[in-house]
């Protein structure tokens, strides 16, 4: 535990590689029982909006794995459409406390126009965005079908990145935080609306320095992370390493970040004062592919040893796990992934199984499999059928049906 190196000024703790996964566990609130969706959200400090729905839209799944089984509908009326929660490019597109909206108006400010045929379009119609703001202001919430590009300009954007001039319109505004999301419709496309109608004056008018916004920004991550490196902290919230790192500094100097040496980790970390290293967590749970948990590549190797790159990102060709490839957390260890698929002739399929080098397969289904069960239910899915791809597949079956 606690030591002091030679000539060093404070005390550096040393946490070992098992510690330091339950203070990540901890900290991200796989120990914790909330009492409710807003609850997750608060503590973690953001949710990552992610569509994609072959098995669940995956901010669902970071909710489900704190929560169990919860109710959705009831769950987006208090996140999604509550002026206590909004929308804006966080880590990727986020849900946000409206109490972190101000914080991120420096990344706001400097937001730069996507795609990149849409800044030239601009150039030769500079009043367009002006426009589409006054049309927010006149006629309240709207649509990208609801707003016309410029005169004699085609609807439709020719670029990889998709989609039409008027939604490119709408997204640079709600980047620029001229614009907000006041819901999500059933494909999951932004309804736009004022930032005066969705957030409260006192968080809207509240102007911070970017110095400050990114300590209180790294101080979210830090409590979040429990244990984490500079590279951790900055991700969480995007933030350029460059700003992040001095930042770090200034709140080591604070006392609000204490450094830790990590067992196997090259890198310097530090932690956070509520970080608990004591008590793990028992049981299996599916992991999101944009869990906070893992969404950090680098990280997750650090603590889990567990390379993952998500299937969807993936050149069919080069896929070793699937399309949708689940983590599954068996107490305090990554152990499997999953190909799922719900909604398969109104089952849960799991497409492919497959168990991390030196995990004996008979020994992690049966808790993978009541899992499996638990998350069937929560889907209304009438079964599940485990197909025969992956070194899993065939011990998961039978631990499916019995």
């Amino acid at each position: 535990m606690p030591e002091t190196p030679s000539g060093a000024s404070r005390p550096t703790e040393r946490l070992s590689l098992p510690e330091a996964r339950q203070a990540a566990l901890a900290a991200q609130g796989f120990t914790t029982a909330f009492p409710s969706p807003e609850a997750v959200v608060r503590h973690l400090g953001l949710l990552q909006f992610d569509p994609v729905g072959v098995f669940v839209p995956a901010h669902y799944l970071v909710l489900y794995s704190r929560l169990g089984p919860y109710d959705r509908a009831l769950a987006d009326g208090a996140i999604r459409y509550s002026r206590q929660f909004t929308e804006q490019w966080a880590h990727e597109a986020s849900i946000i406390p409206v109490e972190t909206w101000p914080l991120l108006k420096h990344r706001m400010a400097q937001h730069r126009l996507r795609p990149w045929p849409f800044d030239q379009l601009l150039e030769r119609h500079p009043g367009y965005l002006e426009s589409v703001l006054e049309a927010l202001r006149q006629r309240g919430p709207l649509t990208p079908a609801e707003i016309e590009p410029p005169a004699g300009v085609a609807r439709r954007l020719t670029s990889d990145w998709g989609g039409s001039v008027p939604r490119a319109a709408l997204e640079a505004l709600f980047g620029r935080g001229l614009a907000a999301s006041s819901a999500r419709l059933p494909n999951h496309a932004r309804v736009y609306d004022l930032p005066e109608q969705l957030i409260p004056s006192k968080h809207r008018n509240r102007t911070i320095a970017p110095g400050a916004a990114r300590r209180e920004l790294l101080t979210i991550a830090a409590r979040a992370l429990g244990v984490a490196t500079a590279a951790d902290l900055a991700d969480y919230f995007r933030l350029r390493r460059t700003d992040a790192k001095p930042a770090i500094q200034e709140l080591v100097e604070a006392g609000t970040l204490s450094p830790v040496a990590v067992e196997g980790w090259k890198e310097s970390a530090y932690l956070a004062p509520e970080a608990q290293t004591g008590g793990m967590r028992q049981g299996a749970l599916l992991i999101s592919p944009f869990d906070p948990l893992v969404w950090f590549r680098p990280r997750t190797l650090r603590l889990f040893g567990f390379h993952y790159r998500i299937g969807i990102y993936t050149p069919a060709a080069k896929r070793e796990y699937g399309y949708y490839d689940i983590p599954v957390l068996l107490d305090d260890q990554l152990v499997a992934r999953l190909d799922l698929r719900a909604n398969v002739r109104g089952k849960l399929e799991v497409q492919g199984a497959w168990a991390e080098p030196g995990r004996d397969p008979e020994q992690i289904a049966l808790p993978i499999a009541r899992e499996l069960h638990r998350a069937a239910a929560w889907l209304d899915q009438e079964g599940i059928r485990v197909l025969r791809k992956g070194n899993l597949s065939g011990a998961l079956r039978r631990a499916v049906s019995r």
